[in-house]
């Protein structure tokens, strides 16, 4: 399975999943054989990228936190209650507690769920795919801190809620980087936890802790988050934090998009100055700096693409090689194991 930009289609190509529309309805279904009608109606619709079958990728499967079709139902949910809240049905707000419970349900099924390392990959700009994401992230970061099951259901819950602030823009703050924002665009974005804050302030049947990560998720240990710049931040809010300044770098919200390596570098970077450095370690424990299916060269001069990922090395994966130092195609693809071929590593992720 290769993730493909629609305008590099060709006829003929197969998905390897379904595309959905932006209500999460389904445009066309797995296995569909495109036709040029097709492509141009993806492109009319906007869609940037899909995933489609490439015998480079056969076999190629990323390990992911939560299934497609389960991710695909909690986003229709999501989307569902805040678009009634827009209409200030704030009652609808409440279900989202059990989506949070239903989602670390469906992560604590899986087997091993805290030992695995998980191919996040970058994508579109989604908000509600967005604190699905960083609801997924936190949860896993909490259960490896082994939380009480109290505090991983209001961390749950303030992921969902995060951003609710963020409806109330009347600009596109999405594939722009803060610096590029107009005074007013910037004061307001910059508002946004709070407005979310007042809007759940009063209600009782949100935690505490809860509304206090959605205040403070954009605040930093350094005094230099917004909106208080407040530096004595409670740890359910830095967990929080620090999931979704990576996931916001991995789509797009407030910056351009990055790869994943790019916003782990950052994360680094920032480690014990911005972000608590334990939240950030644990984060980058489970998280492969090259996703599987990545297009990678080598240090050596080989082209080839992340097939599966190696237990507790996130930055040492198992590449098949298909180009040589020329750029070749190869007959018989090899693989590459970064474990054992300790000299070799991933010197750039190709687009």
């Amino acid at each position: 399975m290769k993730l493909c930009k629609v305008e590099n289609l060709a006829e003929g190509d197969i998905l390897a999943r379904a595309v959905f529309a932006m209500d999460f309805r389904i445009l066309l279904s797995e296995e569909t054989r495109l036709s040029a009608d097709y492509i141009d109606k993806l492109k009319s619709l906007g869609i940037s990228e899909v995933y489609i079958h490439d015998e480079n990728y056969k076999s190629v499967e990323a390990v992911v936190i939560l299934k497609q079709e389960v991710e695909v139902l909690f986003k229709v949910k999501v989307k569902d209650i805040l678009e009634r809240h827009t209409y200030s049905q704030n009652k609808e707000l409440q279900k989202l507690s059990q989506t949070a419970d239903n989602i670390i349900f469906n992560i604590l099924e899986e087997k091993k769920v805290v030992e695995k390392i998980y191919d996040i990959k970058e994508r579109s700009s989604d908000l509600y795919e967005h604190s699905i994401s960083i609801c997924t992230l936190a949860t896993l970061v909490a259960l490896k801190m082994k939380l009480p099951k109290e505090t991983v259901h209001d961390i749950g819950v303030s992921c969902l809620l995060h951003d609710l602030g963020l409806r109330y823009m009347t600009f596109d703050y999405t594939l722009r980087n803060m610096a590029e924002f107009l005074p007013v665009e910037l004061m307001e974005y910059r508002k946004h936890p709070i407005y979310g804050y007042s809007t759940l302030k009063e209600e009782a049947w949100i935690s505490s802790i809860s509304k206090e990560i959605i205040l403070y998720h954009h605040e930093r240990k350094d005094g230099s988050g917004f909106p208080l710049k407040k530096k004595d931040i409670p740890l359910e809010a830095m967990i929080v934090g620090v999931c979704d300044c990576f996931d916001e770098m991995i789509c797009g919200i407030c910056c351009q998009r990055v790869k994943v390596h790019e916003a782990v570098e950052y994360l680094k970077v920032f480690k014990g100055i911005q972000f608590d450095e334990k939240v950030v370690d644990i984060l980058l424990q489970f998280t492969a700096v090259y996703p599987v299916g990545s297009h990678v060269l080598t240090n050596v001069g080989e082209t080839g693409i992340v097939i599966r990922q190696n237990s507790e090395f996130p930055d040492r994966p198992v590449i098949r090689i298909i180009k040589d130092k020329m750029g070749n195609n190869l007959v018989k693809p090899k693989e590459v194991n970064l474990i054992s071929s300790k000299t070799v590593f991933v010197e750039k992720v190709l687009e």
